[in-house]
């Protein structure tokens, strides 16, 4: 059965950092209509079990799902190692993640093959991006370190001034000292501390290593994916609606920060 190549693409996370991911596809992909959901009555997911990250999943999944999506990006890189293969069971549509495009992404950037990943709790524990990379290339090593606390301040706008510098710090020079040449940013809320990462890393390795976001190559990944299945929107279209469980004071700015600009619309809903 072909698909209506006018329907939006869905995309969900466990707050609002996924819209990283939405607005990289918003630039990768202007003339397509995308819903974007939020689970902020429950963020964050990071530091959840599998099976409540996969049961929390099946829920966001089955709620955009009913938009007549076709195409779900899983924008959350906790989901995206730990459920994709239940909503790719569950769901009949293509199921798109974070982990690869951003692993490929690493990979290629990488001079020495150390590359270096910063990732929620349940990332790291879930060794996603260690074994996307090795299926990737044999001569790469990864060297995860989780970061829970560079969620809390993104979500909070907590963006530059010396508490974000000694976190990064904290979580980083670990990873300086394995000799990584590359730090993947492996959660969707990292991106905001891009700036402040790249200048302790700069203090820390004398500029010598790169910062490779996951949303960007995810974004490219999924540009290539719908021309290929001819799933593109033909004409343009445009727009992002903003769908949350819980509608924070703080939503308009965080979600302005997040996305570089205003949602075109935003409502709050129950899963």
């Amino acid at each position: 059965m072909k698909v209506d190549c006018s329907r939006p693409i869905g995309v969900f996370d466990s707050g609002l950092g996924g819209l990283t991911v939405a607005r990289e596809l918003n630039a990768a992909l202007p003339w397509e209509r995308i819903v974007y959901l939020g689970d902020t009555a429950r963020v964050p997911y990071g530091t959840r079990s599998a099976g409540t990250v996969i049961r929390y999943a099946r829920g966001c999944a089955r709620f955009l799902a009913k938009s007549e999506i076709k195409a779900l990006v899983v924008a959350c890189n906790t989901v995206s190692a730990v459920a994709m293969d239940h909503l790719r069971a569950e769901l009949d549509l293509p199921v798109l993640g974070v982990i690869g495009p951003g692993a490929r992404a690493a990979v290629c950037a990488s001079r020495t093959g150390r590359i270096g990943v910063l990732a929620t709790l349940g990332t790291v524990a879930s060794g996603a991006y260690p074994r996307e990379v090795a299926g990737i290339s044999s001569r790469c090593e990864v060297f995860q370190r989780a970061a829970p606390l560079l969620v809390s301040l993104a979500e909070e706008g907590w963006l530059d001034g010396e508490v974000p510098r000694l976190a990064a710090r904290r979580y980083l020079e670990p990873l300086v000292a394995s000799g990584v040449d590359v730090v993947l940013l492996g959660c969707t809320h990292f991106p905001l501390l891009r700036a402040c990462i790249e200048e302790v890393l700069a203090e820390l390795a004398g500029g010598t290593v790169r910062v490779v976001d996951s949303a960007q190559a995810t974004a490219q990944h999924v540009a290539v994916f719908l021309a290929e299945r001819g799933l593109a929107a033909a004409e343009s279209q445009g727009g992002l609606h903003v769908c949350v469980t819980d509608l924070p004071g703080t939503f308009e700015a965080t979600a302005a920060a997040f996305l570089g600009a205003k949602p075109d619309s935003f409502e709050e809903v129950d899963l």
